[in-house]
């Protein structure tokens, strides 16, 4: 006798189903009503996957396949059936995916899994997407495994779901748009697909929805994948579809952040292995690992540490933690300190212009933040801010239209400023490639010292991916800005726009001495020559 432990579909047998298992444990799942219009009446799926009861049939006495005897069963469900047109699914999990993920997975909506380099993600989630696309009764189902950029998929995905499906009778496969297509359950409608893609071509992901994403390796990818794509395609009236997200810690970036939200949100499933909870690579092999390997990337890729820094990452993950949790008023600055602002010009597109003010070890929340501004409405916008601010100094980028906007200011009749080219010549010209790295290195030195950073939505995610490295001259240079842009998506204005208060020196206010507020110099013309003489 069976026990149906899955509602719905497979709440009842079908015309052909799937053995689920690992080792000793073995279940038996149902695959949907009346079985695919596609395969023979007495075929059967054999699907080595989990052991979840969730979604499995409990035979009374169960074994594995390849030793599978009718008889053990103790019904007629077998009836009829040629066992030897049993089609076994080439796919055994690793004991992590057996005993929790695939379970789990089952369960959530939305699960982010932090795991060490040969863990079997991409494998697990292939397979994964395979038993999902099987199940379904939706109409004309879709999924999609997206890793960073699609040749690289090709090659780490693309052949694995060719090789795992090829065993499936009628299934259909489209090199050229990457996707898999299974008979269809419902005559005339499309069968369930599942797709490769990159998101270096988010196109492919737009206008449409889907029933299942597996954004790999997502600290690759730029956030507004998941916000602006996925998110919306997977809300689709009563189908609401799922989506993980897993990869290899990358130092402080959208991953991190997405983890640290399913950790304490109940919507999520939060799932963590390093190298040595997994248990998938002997001791030996891991005493190697660490002889051959720096410690820094050993920690990141092999113990899934967020809190060791990248190789050659500039801000870490306790330096950025640390400012962003700092809180500083204007009672903890001295009043000499010059309040200083960086101005970050807008060139293009969604490029935004980012005014920031900073006065000692404090930076002010809330930068005035702008888009789409002409020459003239740039300037104007400023000019009030160095009203308002009463600020000693502002540092304004005169890159592209910023040339501009100095010309019009000092036009209107400001002194108190300054152009910076980013790619200009630094003071230390020994140590710095350019400008921009000499005031990045100085926002690093200010953070080390004691500074405060406002959580500004944002600015922690353009600060954490700015990486260095050496010229040929040997002077330290950054991360250039078409990369970060890629990465992000936008441009880091708001990093750029902080770190234009580091551009000089300004010299400290001068005070009175008696209550330590600002005073005005002024000359003493209250005498007369006369009474000199």
């Amino acid at each position: 006798m069976l026990r149906p432990f899955l509602r719905g579909s497979c709440g009842r047998p079908t015309k052909f189903l799937f053995l689920f298992g690992v080792g000793s444990d073995w279940l038996v799942g149902g695959a949907g009503v009346g079985g695919f219009p596609g395969f023979s009446q007495k075929m059967i799926l054999v699907l080595a996957f989990s052991t979840d009861i969730e979604w499995g049939w409990v035979p009374k006495n169960s074994q594995p396949p390849g030793e599978v005897n009718t008889k053990n069963y103790q019904n007629d469900f077998f009836k009829g059936v040629n066992m030897e047109n049993i089609i076994q699914i080439p796919y055994t999990p690793r004991p992590a995916w057996a005993k929790v993920l695939h379970k789990e997975l089952s369960r959530h909506r939305f699960a982010v899994i932090v795991a060490h380099r040969r863990f079997g993600k991409t494998i697990g989630m292939v397979n994964h997407l395979i038993r999902d696309a099987l199940q379904s009764d939706l109409i004309s189902p879709q999924y999609a495994l997206v890793g960073p950029f699609s040749a690289q998929m090709e090659i780490i995905a693309w052949g694995p779901l060719k090789y795992y499906t090829s065993v499936i009778e009628g299934i259909k496969v489209n090199e050229t748009k990457k996707y898999v297509e299974f008979p269809s359950k419902i005559p005339g409608a499309q069968g369930a697909r599942i797709y490769i893609v990159g998101a270096n071509n988010p196109d492919a992901l737009r206008g449409t929805y889907w029933d299942g994403v597996i954004l790999d390796e997502y600290s690759d990818m730029k956030p507004e994948m998941w916000t602006q794509i996925i998110r919306p395609a997977i809300e689709n009236g009563d189908r609401k579809g799922y989506c993980y997200f897993i990869g290899t810690p990358k130092g402080q970036n959208n991953f991190y952040e997405m983890y640290k939200k399913a950790k304490t949100n109940k919507r999520y499933f939060a799932y963590l292995s390093n190298v040595y909870d997994s248990g998938i690579i002997d001791a030996k092999s891991i005493e190697e690992l660490k002889e051959d390997m720096p410690e820094v990337e050993f920690r990141q890729e092999y113990l899934c540490d967020f809190s060791v820094s990248a190789i050659n990452e500039l801000f870490s993950l306790e330096e950025l933690d640390k400012a962003f949790s700092r809180e500083l008023t204007e009672k903890d600055i001295p009043y000499d300190m010059p309040l200083v602002q960086g101005a970050d010009i807008a060139r293009f597109g969604d490029d935004r212009t980012c005014i920031w003010q900073r006065k000692g070890l404090m930076v002010y929340p809330r930068p005035r933040v702008y888009k789409k501004l002409n020459t003239m409405q740039t300037a104007d916008y400023i000019a009030l801010a160095m009203d308002e601010n009463k600020a000693d100094m502002t540092f304004i980028d005169v890159g592209n239209m910023g040339a501009g906007v100095v010309d019009r200011l000092r036009q209107m009749g400001y002194t108190a400023l300054r152009e910076i080219p980013f790619q200009g010549a630094a003071i230390e010209n020994k140590r710095y490639e350019n400008i921009r790295a000499e005031m990045y290195f100085k926002l690093k030195e200010w953070i080390e010292a004691g500074g405060a950073l406002p959580e500004e939505p944002g600015l922690r995610e353009e600060l954490a991916v700015i990486h260095y490295k050496y010229s040929k001259n040997g002077r330290l240079m950054l991360t250039p800005k078409e990369e970060i842009k890629e990465k992000l998506g936008r441009s880091p204005d708001l990093a750029d726009g902080l770190v234009l208060t580091f551009a000089r020196n300004v010299p400290l206010r001068q005070l009175g001495l008696d209550d330590r507020k600002p005073k005005k110099l002024m000359c003493n013309t209250e005498y007369s020559i006369m009474e000199v003489v």
